[in-house]
């Protein structure tokens, strides 16, 4: 989720990193022109060699295995170049610096690629983690649950990753088919951390709260009590400011017996209902509610349930702010509702497939936040009963 009410972030130290590992890029073929303009100028009387020789071991540093070679190859260049120029051929020192150059290339480019060979294999192991913990945290939702038919989608906007901060879960109760989605503030591991929080305590109160307001409360209550156990609460030192740090907008809704859906809003995109006929609807609010994490800021009631028509033939969809908000270089936002037109006879993979291509397509493969999706159809052939056993799993 994007932190609202703050200003762009200014060029910082990871900029400043940045520019100083492309100047180390650079140093190896900026020492090798160093030397050629030495050598052919009649300053070439300095002993240049040693120079020479260090540009693969300073390419293996920063560049890998290739730029390596690249380094190396730049450097042999220029010292046939200097020697020819020089008529240095048949002097000793020449035969002893293209030794020197010969054994410290062949030593930097098999220590770049065995630094290359371990960060690659230590890059799998984390992967390997992350989708171990995404299995356990962002589960795909069961084909059928109840009434409907459901399937979901995720998307990291941070490159290699595959979790993040957004959330999503389907299950079935005796209750009906409760959803829950959501958007943690602030990226990284404290907000899989927040995520997880609000997940496990998801699925722990949808079994046994009637109320789907008291589910919703169930998590913003673990959230605070994650936020002191943490140092970030309002009990910490940082006071109001660390408290902001902590909120999670989020959405619970509940399919019950009949043809309805009901929601409970905490500051979170609303869901979009497709209708049979072809129409979008957002279900939007009537009481606005702060995030999870603010509730301070609540100084009405608690908040109560919403309830809207789910008719056979209908599509919902439930989705955090990585859809809606998602730009193209003109800045113009992703038009979700008319892709959900566009897409309305898909199946339930193919849209969401779609949806993922037409996210791609818009901003050209740069997501800047992550993207969660639940996606329904209430089909009359699966009976009005939601409750009655425990949900099939896909077919």
């Amino acid at each position: 989720m994007r932190a609202p009410l703050r200003s762009p972030p200014g060029p910082g130290a990871g900029g400043h990193h940045q520019v100083l590992f492309a100047l180390a890029e650079c140093l190896p073929f900026a020492v090798a022109l160093l030397v050629l303009l030495v050598e052919l100028t009649p300053a070439h009387v300095v002993y240049t060699g040693p120079l020479l020789v260090a540009t693969p071991a300073l390419a293996a540093v920063t560049m890998g295995p290739k730029g390596t070679l690249a380094a190396t190859v730049v450097a042999v260049g220029v010292s046939l170049t200097t020697a020819t120029y020089n008529h240095a051929w048949g002097g000793q020192q020449v035969y002893t610096n293209f030794l020197a150059l010969f054994l410290v290339s062949v030593a930097s480019f098999m220590t770049s690629r065995a630094a290359r060979t371990r960060r690659e294999n230590e890059l799998n192991q984390l992967r390997r983690i992350a989708t171990a913990a995404q299995e356990v945290l962002l589960r795909p939702v069961l084909d059928r649950l109840g009434p409907v038919r459901a399937a979901s989608m995720y998307l990291a906007a941070e490159t290699g990753a595959q979790i993040g901060g957004d959330l999503y879960d389907a299950v079935q109760t005796r209750y009906g088919v409760r959803m829950i989605v959501g958007d943690v503030r602030g990226k990284g591991l404290p907000a899989v951390r927040a995520a997880a929080v609000v997940l496990g305590a998801f699925r722990e109160a949808v079994h046994y709260e009637d109320d789907l307001v008291e589910v919703i409360n169930h998590c913003g209550a673990a959230l605070r009590r994650d936020a002191v156990v943490a140092g970030v609460g309002a009990g910490a030192a940082g006071g109001d400011d660390a408290l902001l740090e902590g909120f999670v907008t989020a959405l619970v809704a509940q399919i019950p017996d009949g043809h309805r859906v009901e929601v409970i809003n905490r500051g979170h995109p609303p869901p979009l209902l497709l209708l049979r006929n072809g129409t979008v609807r957002s279900l939007m609010p009537t009481a606005p509610l702060p995030p999870l994490g603010l509730e301070e800021f609540i100084s009405g009631p608690p908040g109560r349930t919403d309830s809207y028509p789910f008719a056979p033939g209908d599509r919902l969809l439930l989705c955090t702010d990585g859809v809606i908000e998602a730009r193209d270089r003109d800045s113009t936002f992703f038009d979700l509702p008319e892709a959900m037109v566009t897409m309305r006879d898909h199946t339930r993979q193919a849209f969401l497939e779609g949806l993922r291509q037409a996210l791609l397509r818009h901003t050209q493969g740069r997501l800047v936040d992550d993207v969660a999706v639940i996606l329904l159809d209430r089909r009359e052939d699966e009976g009005h009963g939601s409750t009655g056993g425990p949900a099939q799993g896909p077919r």
